[in-house]
């Protein structure tokens, strides 16, 4: 490979470097280690990681991380590494590794953060207490739920649990023993049906996945749900009001079709709340009505995908003929932010009925280029996300629209920002 080994090769490597050092060390006194290990179990044996597992995760240990990647076979460029590819490739889907729970009784007492990727966990009612454990995070992990209430049981100081593409899990019960539980996140378990928590003082949860029976408890204030293939902004407003009353900050992704929202009553607490619609003909005024229910908002976020809307333009018209909905007084909103603003319509319509409804408003700010988070002047790369011909286009409407239609509304007390996309990386 004219002087460039081949990456299965560069990996075999490593596994006998790492199997030397870790056949050289005590354990002693190791506080965390990660372990990532591409190709498992092809460049090692179950063997070899309960070896090297039992060598470094001694009492004493604070944070173990263990990842088990799936081969990256296309790395190998040579003909001649294409068997040797497929082998990795099989032996990784066919081979699930087995992770010790004797370890964890051995070092039950001090470890404290635990992040499993790609493996087994099988504990048992014998699993010893890990008193001293406050972040759990699994990543493909097979466990049962009553796998998992086994390790509840000895996890008493759990702190934060994440969950993800665990797809043995089709009941998820937080028992009421995991009292300083307050932070639960659950994403893409193919196979859960019902979530439900006992935990008495949850105060923050996080799903994403097709939508399921919810039951949070009076503790929890801040929620996050991403359903990507239903109506989830019409079921938090039928269903959250009943499910989750105190919440304080709510945010919600759809990417379903809607019909205009209706809100059966009011999120009394409710001072945070975003909505991200990514569907290509929603009425954005009737957003009103949610506004409405929520008399305690203080910030209101709103995010689209410029380039799915699909409606007509205000371009053209006249202020006068622009839908109004006189009587809605939103008395303590004070920072909006429209992420995605565009020229339709009912953007628009709602733009203005909030810069003429909302007296306490303080910032206003228009993003025309979608997410401001990706503009290089934020980015790590330096570069801004290239938008398309048709984006940059709807951002040089979006632009008029807000000299014809928004600039002249905008009270003294009103700070307005607009964020035009970069023009270094996406010139109008």
């Amino acid at each position: 490979m004219d002087g460039l080994s081949c990456p299965c090769e560069v990996a075999m490597d490593l596994a006998r470097k790492t199997d030397h050092i870790l056949k050289n060390h005590s354990g002693i006194g190791v506080k965390a280690l990660k372990l990532e290990i591409c190709d498992f179990p092809f460049f090692n044996t179950s063997c070899d990681l309960d070896r090297w597992l039992h060598i470094a995760v001694k009492p004493g240990i604070e944070e173990l991380d263990l990842q088990l990647i799936e081969s990256h076979a296309a790395l190998c460029r040579e003909k001649s590494h294409a068997a040797l590819c497929r082998k990795i490739s099989q032996k990784s889907h066919a081979t699930v590794y087995n992770f010790p729970c004797s370890l964890l009784d051995g070092s039950g007492k001090s470890i404290q953060q635990l992040y499993l990727n790609n493996c087994a966990l099988r504990p048992t009612v014998a699993l010893g207490r890990l008193r001293s454990l406050t972040s759990l995070n699994f990543f493909y992990v097979r466990i049962t739920e009553n796998e998992l209430r086994c390790l509840f049981s000895s996890s008493i100081a759990l702190e934060k649990l994440t969950l993800r593409s665990c797809d043995e899990l089709f009941f998820l019960e937080i028992p009421s023993l995991l009292q300083r539980l307050s932070h639960l996140v659950v994403e893409d378990c193919r196979n859960l049906e019902v979530i439900k928590s006992k935990a008495p003082h949850l105060y923050s949860f996080g799903y994403r996945g097709t939508l399921v029976r919810l039951s949070l408890g009076d503790s929890l204030q801040n929620l996050y749900i991403d359903a990507s293939d239903q109506d989830v902004v019409h079921h938090a407003c039928a269903d959250l009001l009943h499910v989750v009353p105190n919440l304080e900050a709510l945010e919600i992704y759809s990417y379903h079709p809607m019909d205009t929202l209706v809100v059966p009553g009011k999120f009394l607490h409710l001072q945070r709340l975003c909505i991200g619609f990514f569907t290509t003909d929603y009425d954005y005024l009737s957003l009103v009505s949610l506004l409405d229910a929520c008399p305690s908002l203080e910030t209101f976020v709103l995010s689209v995908e410029p380039d799915r809307v699909r409606q007509e333009t205000v371009l053209g018209n006249s202020s006068h003929n622009l839908i109004q909905m006189p009587g809605h007084m939103h008395r303590n909103i004070k920072d909006v932010h429209i992420i995605g603003f565009c020229s339709a319509n009912s953007m628009v319509e709602l733009t203005c009925h909030i810069l003429e409804n909302v007296k306490s408003l303080e910032y206003l700010t228009l993003s025309t280029s979608g997410d401001d988070e990706i503009l290089c002047s934020k980015s790590e790369n330096g570069t801004c996300l290239r938008m398309n011909k048709y984006m940059r286009m709807e951002a040089r409407k979006a632009l008029l629209a807000v000299e014809r239609h928004i600039l002249g509304k905008v009270p003294s007390t009103v700070e307005l920002e607009v964020v035009k996309p970069c023009s270094r990386c996406n010139t109008l």
